[in-house]
């Protein structure tokens, strides 16, 4: 098992103070909002370099064959979970699919309904990534507004609202002439929330918070129908509600907690996802005593070759980390791919995988802003 560096356990009250590794005191680390051009330029090379060792450069998308370009891009989220056989399938969180067109909400809760679910849910798009157009439906009213903000036949997820509040992602590794697989990552997932003082705007406590007042250019936009609301002292207001980085919450590193129940009850599961070797999955927990037991969780997506081991976005993770942690995985991907290819499965071109992609980007570039 890959070792990282300590786990802290998951905030959900506040905003977390920076972490003891983080020896700057800073409340980012020194890259973790750099431009993606500048992070990943050392990873693409990287892989090109690779690409190159092994005579394929889309090698990766052969390490879960059944799964469009292994899950790199342009793969369907309710595709993989459709998956799932029986014992998977009782872990992962109830949903149903929508191509919007017309009379949407009407459709939507009768597919609900056949499926004994009703609001709230999460809607999501079943091609996405980075929690982009994800939104909170409470109520019918805001399905409906939910629906209607998305363009016309675009393929939705509808999935019922898991109770448990903790977030995480685990890195799930299995080589295919492997009997077990290992966790490589556990990442901690924290909604950071302001907490009113009955007197400062929604603004002027983003602007106060040591963390947020870094980051006005991923909250305000989002908040701001409520960037000048007084919140009334102890009433605290969540920012973002998708656990995605880039999208404002807070990562932390949780490799401690990674036990042998947990490692166990992540096997069982995967290995009933055909020919599964490589991914994230992300997952909502009730306590961190329970999910060490591998016990209280649910899942709520399963991501291929292209999801990413997150600790690597705790503020006490160093570049040199970082960069090792992205290297060692994407070397795994190449490995799995290749034994993968030897038992006759094919990767998926690099062309063939450059054109989803860019689909992909469109179809981005469409939906709405996440809750």
């Amino acid at each position: 098992m890959t070792q990282l560096s300590p786990s802290s356990q998951p905030h959900t009250a506040s905003i977390p103070s920076p972490q003891p590794g983080n020896k700057s005191g800073s409340p980012l680390s020194s890259f973790e909002f750099w431009p993606g051009w500048a992070f990943y330029t050392p990873v693409v090379i990287y892989w090109i370099l690779l690409g190159i060792r092994y005579g394929d450069f889309s090698t990766p998308t052969a390490a879960n064959p059944r799964i469009e370009t292994g899950g790199l891009c342009g793969e369907s989220k309710s595709g993989i979970l459709d998956m799932a056989g029986s014992v998977a399938s009782r872990w992962i969180a109830p949903y149903t699919t929508l191509i919007t067109g017309t009379n949407d909400t009407q459709r939507a809760l009768e597919a609900l309904a056949e499926k004994g679910l009703s609001v709230p849910v999460v809607v999501k798009p079943d091609v996405g990534c980075n929690g982009t157009g994800v939104k909170l439906a409470r109520t019918e009213a805001e399905l409906t507004a939910a629906l209607a903000a998305f363009p016309r036949r675009i393929k939705l997820v509808l999935q019922r609202l898991i109770p448990y509040k903790n977030e995480a992602g685990l890195f799930y590794i299995r080589h295919p002439d492997s009997p077990r697989g290992e966790i490589s990552s556990l990442t901690y997932k924290d909604i950071p929330m302001l907490t009113g003082n009955g007197h400062s705007t929604v603004l002027d406590l983003l602007k106060q918070d040591p963390r947020t007042s870094l980051l006005l250019h991923i909250y305000t936009p989002r908040l701001k129908a409520r960037l000048n609301d007084v919140l009334p002292a102890g009433e605290t207001l969540d920012l973002v509600f998708a656990g995605n980085h880039c999208k404002g919450a807070i990562f932390h590193n949780g490799a401690a907690d990674i036990t042998p129940a947990l490692v166990d009850r992540l096997d069982e599961i995967m290995q009933d996802i055909p020919d599964f070797h490589f991914g994230r999955v992300d997952v909502k927990f009730e306590s961190v005593e329970a999910l060490r037991q591998g016990e209280k969780f649910e899942i709520i997506e399963i991501n291929g070759v292209g999801s990413e081991a997150t600790h690597i976005w705790d503020s006490s993770t160093t570049l040199r980390e970082a960069y090792a942690a992205q290297f060692h995985h994407y070397r795994e991907t190449f490995r799995i791919g290749a034994k993968k290819k030897k038992e006759g499965w094919k990767s998926s071109g690099l062309w063939h995988g450059v054109r989803l992609w860019r689909q992909q980007k469109r179809l981005l570039a469409s939906y709405p802003m996440n809750d």
